[in-house]
């Protein structure tokens, strides 16, 4: 098995409203677009890491009536890596080999690419997995079994990357051609800017 953990805990201090919330014009919102993405791709068990005002993003996911778990990471202030160990917490179990990690400000990461990593996963078993594509490297990001409790014991001032930089390998670089899976939204402008391009491309 590998589940699917979406990182969504954080305080979303510079868009100034919960991320996992905002609307795209399909009436998805970033966190159920993601959802259903994994869903489409495969993953049957996907986890949905809240810490920061989780209550609307329950809510809203029951009311989509969204296939979803959901893990609180009371320590969301102590950093991404905080909610990454969380989730792990709450999949490891027998029978899970990897996790896919991805964020919830990469809300239009196409199924194919998430194919394309577990894919990759499957056939090379390497530590760390991760779409690529121009010296960029995006998400998700698939954690091999292995690797957990290195995450769970890294300094969290340091963050996850230590550990991901420390496990990546050609095996692990997947060639796409997917622009969203390298495109994070952080700020007002960069959602402005995100729902206007899609909505000129027709992609949602």
């Amino acid at each position: 098995m590998i589940p699917a953990l979406v990182l969504a805990a954080g305080r979303s201090t510079r868009m100034g409203r919960p991320k996992a919330l905002l609307p795209l014009d399909c009436g998805d919102t970033f966190v159920a677009r993601i959802v259903g993405t994994l869903h489409d791709a495969g993953v049957d068990d996907v986890v949905v890491v809240l810490g920061h005002e989780p209550d609307p993003i329950v809510a809203d996911l029951i009311r989509r009536q969204t296939r979803v778990r959901f893990a609180i990471n009371r320590d969301f202030d102590k950093g991404q890596l905080s909610s990454l160990v969380a989730g792990l917490n709450a999949i490891d179990r027998p029978g899970v080999i990897a996790a896919l990690v991805t964020l919830v400000d990469v809300p239009l990461v196409s199924a194919a690419t998430v194919r394309a990593v577990v894919d990759r996963y499957r056939r090379t078993r390497a530590p760390i997995v991760r779409p690529v594509a121009g010296g960029r490297h995006g998400h998700p990001v698939l954690i091999d079994r292995a690797l957990f409790d290195q995450f769970r014991a890294a300094d969290p001032a340091l963050g996850a990357n230590v550990v991901v930089r420390q496990h990546i390998s050609a095996h692990g670089e997947v060639e796409v051609t997917d622009p969203h899976a390298f495109r994070d939204v952080d700020t007002p402008d960069e959602y402005d800017r995100l729902v206007l391009e899609v909505r000129k491309s027709g992609e949602v």
